[in-house]
């Protein structure tokens, strides 16, 4: 067992549930379009950021360290992606007839964006300069990290969709479903000015 298994649960639990990109995302989707057609975000925050976390542990940190720019270019990207998303939200249809006809963030598009999502990146970061180091217990402590990595991924991202499915019951007018994802649009655009701070 990894000897800081509690400060790393600690600190997963803090970044993987407070608000972000990922769970304004599943939290906007969860609302318009319910549970099963939020599975494909829920399935690639789940994957994609253990895999981030994989990628770091293997080498891609080092490139990180001796490249810093490639790091400022992702978070540049992943702002920009989050604005289109929020514009994508704010001005999404939001009639039943509307949401057949359309598709939520797919499970593709989530899955390289925790490569762009600048709090996901720099938790993974955290988490790999602080508690992966190379050596005898590498790939033991490396597995231990991802298994609750993805633990805690899986359970975040479907509180937040189960929030959104949940306050769906009190839209009882089209006023409110426009007013809410006009407010998910804006908290994302908050969520990015977190990132400049």
């Amino acid at each position: 067992m990894h000897p800081e298994i509690l400060s790393i649960t600690l600190f997963g639990i803090v970044a993987a549930f407070t608000p972000g990109p990922n769970n304004f995302v599943a939290f906007y989707s969860g609302f318009n379009y319910g549970i099963k057609r939020t599975l494909p975000h829920i399935v690639g925050v789940t994957l994609g950021f253990p895999f981030l976390l994989l990628c770091l542990a293997l080498g891609l940190i080092n490139v990180f360290k001796l490249y810093p720019l490639i790091q400022e270019i992702l978070k540049y990207l992943g702002t920009l992606f989050l604005i289109y998303l929020a514009y994508k939200i704010s001005f999404s249809g939001s009639t039943k007839q509307e949401n057949k006809n359309k598709n939520p963030v797919k499970f593709i598009e989530t899955f390289i964006f925790q490569f762009l999502n600048p709090k996901g990146v720099i938790a993974a970061v955290i988490v790999v300069s602080t508690y992966i180091n190379p050596g005898e217990n590498f790939v033991n402590y490396t597995t231990q990290i991802l298994v609750l990595a993805l633990l805690v991924s899986v359970t975040s991202i479907t509180l937040w969709t189960f929030m959104g499915k949940f306050l769906r019951k009190f839209a009882t007018n089209q006023k409110f479903i426009n007013y809410f994802n006009y407010v998910m649009s804006l908290l994302l655009l908050l969520s990015i000015i977190t990132f400049y701070l």
